[in-house]
């Protein structure tokens, strides 16, 4: 494929590209680039968010590229403040050990284990003597580092920044020395750390990275950036007919977005679905149809993405309660304090999201929807019942006899 071509597949759906010349440069030597995103593992589970850099670092992949994916194993002992406006608290060794774990058996759902080179930044960090750590910072100045917006922004608002909170860049700018990164990834709130990382690569007299960030992904209700603390997100793990309605409440207007960000789907195919989407010449809703049966295929299976579909169709287009509710067995007290049994099956997260989705109509016991307020039902409205709560999640309940 020529550099053209390349570069087409590269640009979709970026935010940054810096500085685009010099990727046109190495792509035009055809040789193998050597691709970095490093992470650090703070979480243990992945969402589609997460997964985004990961979808690109696999498109560098299918063209020939070397992926290097750095788990930021000692640098998460730092934590990184980008977007932060107080310190993060630091994990345990143990904590990052668990979420890494979790973590690269959920990359490996995307990335292709024969063009990944899997390193974490301990190799190289640990063992820096602070004559080591002297000599590398002299390559950047206090100005420099407070540039960034976020230390900025604590800075003139009197809130504290911690002295190894200011290594952090210096950190990650390391990693792309010692692996002698090509093309570094990361979101847009990373570009300063990735310039960071090429400044230094180019003051030791090294090839200096391109760097290349992507856009945040908003969350299924269009507005906050994925996130499980906003409760739009959608896992990687997420059973496949959960994913499919997930994706199918997005709006309309990120489906082009979450066809780029999110599939596997060629860019020339996207580049027609997004044409036809503004032409009238592809109805909505059978993008959207196709985007998640794309997506549940990609984690799942594509006979799963059916089957979610057929789901879906079950209980949003026939109004029929799915095939296969979970039927939890219990000691069921006369009367049912509704919120807690909720809870306590796990269709909400406390008593209190209980409470709050009755107040909002959001719960529905044997079809029929449970008036604001209503707390407590007889146990005989309840056994053998199937619960639900918002447009997905279902339950069955019986009382153990």
């Amino acid at each position: 494929m020529d550099v053209v071509e390349q570069l087409h597949i590269i640009k979709s759906g970026i935010a940054d590209l810096v500085p685009e010349g010099d990727l046109v440069r190495k792509l035009a030597e055809r040789r193998p680039l050597r691709v970095k995103l490093g992470v650090d593992p703070t979480a243990p589970d992945l969402h589609l968010g997460h997964a985004v850099p990961l979808r690109k670092l696999r498109q560098f992949q299918d063209l020939g590229h070397t992926v290097v994916l750095i788990i930021g194993d000692f640098t998460a002992l730092i934590g990184d403040p980008s977007g932060r406006n107080t310190t993060r608290p630091a994990l345990s060794r143990e904590a990052v050990e668990a979420n890494a774990a979790t973590y690269i058996e959920q990359a490996f759902k995307i990335l292709d284990p024969e063009r990944t080179e899997m390193r974490r930044n301990s190799e190289w960090l640990a063992g820096l003597r602070f004559e080591d750590l002297l000599r590398l910072t002299s390559q950047f100045t206090v100005a420099r580092i407070l540039e960034r917006d976020d230390f900025q922004k604590r800075y003139r608002e009197g809130i504290g920044i911690s002295l190894h909170e200011l290594l952090y860049p210096v950190a990650q700018a390391y990693d792309s020395v010692a692996i002698e990164a090509d093309v570094e990834l990361g979101g847009t709130d990373q570009l300063f750390n990735l310039l960071a990382g090429r400044d230094l690569m180019e003051r030791l007299g090294m090839s200096p990275q391109v760097c290349l960030t992507l856009p945040l992904l908003e969350g299924t209700d269009g507005v906050q950036k994925m996130s499980k603390s906003y409760g739009n997100y959608i896992g990687l793990t997420d059973e496949p007919a959960e994913m499919f309605g997930k994706v199918m409440s997005i709006p309309d207007e990120l489906m082009v977005k979450y066809y780029r960000l999110c599939t596997a789907l060629p860019v020339a195919e996207i580049d027609g679905i997004e044409s036809r989407l503004a032409t009238g010449a592809e109805h909505p809703n059978a993008a959207k149809r196709r985007l998640a049966r794309e997506i549940v295929a990609l984690y799942h299976s594509p006979e799963a993405a059916e089957e979610a579909e057929a789901a879906f169709d079950r209980v949003f287009k026939e109004h029929k309660v799915p095939e296969d509710v979970p039927e939890h067995v219990l000691d069921v007290a006369d009367p049912v304090h509704l919120p807690a049994l909720l809870s306590a099956i796990g269709l909400v997260a406390s008593n209190a999201e209980g409470r709050r989705m009755i107040d909002q109509g959001g719960v529905r016991v044997g079809g029929v929807p449970v008036p604001a307020g209503t707390y407590d039902l007889p146990a005989g409205d309840v056994d053998g019942a199937v619960l639900q709560v918002g447009k997905r999640r279902f339950a069955r309940v019986r009382a153990r006899r």
